[in-house]
């Protein structure tokens, strides 16, 4: 078992769960139960995943959340971009937090390729 708190990777997407409360706090209302409830569920679900997989058995279990963490970044990626096409995000704003999504995702890219090659070690 791992602890998350000591993964570069965890602490990038807690500061970038942290700046989706702070976007959405400016968006419209009437987004609480959209946009805002999206962004901020996909936002954490990416440290939470991290945090979830460290408390699991073995690098598979840990590589399988890893993945979900990627996908949850994905998803993050999207309703952002559907955030600025709609107004909510300036683009200059949108930049900003699309940037610390990129450095998560490549984070996560070169853990995740770490996983597999120990993962692969061990087994062969």
């Amino acid at each position: 078992m791992k602890d998350f708190r000591d993964l570069k990777v965890w602490e990038k997407a807690h500061e970038l769960a942290l700046a989706c409360y702070r976007e959405t706090s400016d968006f419209p209302k009437q987004e609480m139960f959209g946009l805002i409830s999206q962004i901020r569920r996909s936002g954490s679900s990416i440290a939470a995943n991290i945090a979830e997989g460290c408390g699991r058995r073995g690098n598979a279990e840990f590589n399988r959340f890893l993945q979900i963490a990627m996908g949850s970044a994905s998803e993050l990626e999207y309703h952002l971009l559907l955030s600025r096409d709609l107004g909510f995000l300036t683009s200059v704003r949108h930049t900003h937090i699309e940037g610390q999504v990129t450095e998560v995702k490549r984070m996560l890219a070169s853990l995740i390729h770490k996983v597999d090659s120990e993962r692969n070690r061990s087994a062969g």
